[in-house]
């Protein structure tokens, strides 16, 4: 199943919710920051504990990582870091498409059957709305039929004009969402 709500991604009961992090994963603007305050400083120490794969960076774009949730209602944070929209010529719709298969890949690995996720890339990192919410809906709704977990799939939106975006992408792609 997968359900489009509008609320704090933070305050969510669901096994993990996907945190839209930055390479460090030291924290934020946006969802970043709202999951790092809302978690507590725990998070901030379990992310410093990743190891980096290069200088400054713990996950690459498109990859995804776990750690506990904390505070959080939540038990897990996947983070995972999406692409900057450079005008869709740099392999921006691979990597977000990573993002959610890694995210599902590392829930399935972790026996989650609940997640939610925000719209990755959709803020600061410039993605146009419209074309992230039918790539989003389009892999999860893929992912969900060939594996049948997480059972529940939360895309949750911080404003209205995204809910409407992946309603809209779910019409448009004849994807079942519970609203």
């Amino acid at each position: 199943m997968i359900e489009i709500v509008q609320a704090d991604i933070t305050t969510l009961r669901v096994d993990a919710i996907v945190n839209a992090a930055n390479e460090t994963l030291l924290g934020g603007g946006g969802v970043d920051g709202a999951i790092h305050r809302a978690a507590g400083p725990r998070l901030l120490e379990a992310c410093r504990a990743i190891p980096e794969v290069r200088a400054g960076v713990r996950c690459p774009t498109g990859a995804a990582r776990i750690t506990p949730g904390f505070d959080l209602p939540a038990r897990f944070v996947v983070h995972t870091v999406g692409p900057v929209w450079r005008g869709g010529g740099c392999d921006e719709p691979s990597l977000l498409t990573a993002c959610h298969r890694n995210a599902l890949a590392l829930a399935r690995e972790h026996t989650i059957d609940s997640i939610a996720f925000p719209a990755i890339s959709c803020g600061v990192y410039g993605y146009p709305r419209n074309a992230a919410a039918g790539l989003a809906l389009a892999v999860l709704a893929d992912e969900q039929h060939r594996t049948r977990t997480p059972h529940r799939i939360v895309l949750c939106a911080f404003d209205p004009s995204m809910s409407e975006a992946w309603r809209r992408a779910a019409e448009r792609l004849h994807v079942d969402v519970v609203q």
